[in-house]
C-alpha cells in the first residue's frame, strides 16, 4: 500500500494518484482504529475502484487531535474528500465509522454516490463502564474489547492490528470516540438518506447487534442488508474476502 498525507489527514491507498475513471471507496475506521483496519479491502478492491482508507483526526499518523462528536469527524472527512478531488467517493463505514457515513449522507447529501455502514447504528448508546474502564484501566480496557469484538471461531491473531492502534491511541482520544458514539442518534433522519445504502451486520457482534443493522434496513428507504455467520464486530477483518465480495456486488446493484 501507498501512503500519504493531505490536510493533516494520513491515507492508505493502493494507487496514487487516483483514477478519475473509477469511483473512490472512502473507508473510515471505528473508535479507537486506523485506516490499517481497512488494509484487505484497501487492497483487495483496488481492481474495480479507487481505495483510500483513513486515519481520523488523532488516530494512527493524523494530525490534531481526536473529537468527541461525529459531526466534527464528519466535517473532517468531508475536507478530506473535497481536498483530495476523490471522484465518485462511494463511503465505507465501520462502527464509528459507520456513525460518520450517516451524518456525511445526511448533512452532504450531494458528496457521496452511495454509504456502507458494517456493524453500525442510527444510535450507539454506551454504557458508563466503558467510560470508568478507559478512566481506570485503559490496557485492560482494549484486552475487554478486542475480546469480545471476534467470534470464538476467529483466529486471535487477526486482532493484533486491531489492538495495535488501540493501544496506540491516548485514552483521552479513544474516550471522545465513545462520547461521540454515545452522542450519535440520527433515528429520526434516516429517511432522509437518498442515495443507496448497504447495511453488513454480524452474527456475533456484540458491540453492534444485528438489530441495530435491521434498524437501518427499515429506517432507510434504499438500502439492502447482508448478515454474515460466524463473525463479530470486526468482520472485515475476520471474513476479509466475503466483505469484499458483498461490496464487488453492491457496486453492480448500483452500477459502478
Amino acid at each position: 500500500m501507498e501512503e500519504g498525507k493531505i490536510n493533516g489527514i494520513r491515507y492508505l491507498t493502493a494507487h496514487w494518484p487516483l483514477n478519475p475513471a473509477k469511483a473512490t471507496l472512502i473507508f473510515i475506521h471505528g473508535a479507537g482504529g486506523a485506516g490499517t483496519f481497512w488494509q484487505a479491502q484497501v487492497e483487495g478492491l483496488a481492481g474495480r475502484a479507487n481505495t483510500v482508507a483513513i486515519d481520523l483526526p488523532g488516530h494512527g499518523a493524523s494530525d490534531g487531535g481526536g473529537k468527541d462528536k461525529i459531526e466534527d469527524y464528519a466535517r473532517a472527512v468531508v475536507d478530506f474528500i473535497n481536498a483530495s478531488a476523490a471522484p465518485n467517493p462511494i463511503l465505507c463505514g465501520f462502527s464509528m465509522g459507520g456513525a460518520i457515513t450517516q451524518q456525511i449522507l445526511l448533512d452532504y447529501p450531494d458528496l457521496a454516490r452511495a454509504g456502507i455502514l458494517i456493524c453500525s447504528g442510527a444510535t450507539m448508546k454506551v454504557g458508563s463502564a466503558i467510560f470508568e474502564s478507559i478512566e481506570n484501566d485503559y490496557i485492560g480496557f482494549v484486552d475487554f474489547i478486542c475480546k469480545i469484538a471476534v467470534s470464538k471461531k476467529t483466529d486471535p491473531e487477526l486482532v493484533q492490528q486491531f489492538q495495535k492502534d488501540f493501544l496506540s491511541l491516548k485514552a483521552e482520544a479513544a474516550r471522545g470516540d465513545f462520547k461521540a458514539c454515545n452522542r450519535f442518534d440520527v433515528t429520526d433522519r434516516l429517511a432522509s438518506i437518498a442515495v443507496p445504502v448497504l447495511v453488513v451486520t454480524a452474527e456475533e457482534d456484540k458491540l453492534a447487534p444485528p438489530k441495530y443493522g435491521e434498524a437501518l434496513k427499515q429506517g432507510i428507504k434504499n438500502s439492502s442488508r447482508v448478515h454474515i455467520h460466524d463473525a463479530g464486530h470486526i468482520v472485515a477483518v475476520e471474513k476479509p474476502a466475503e466483505i469484499n465480495l458483498i461490496i464487488l456486488k453492491f457496486l453492480d446493484q448500483i452500477g459502478i
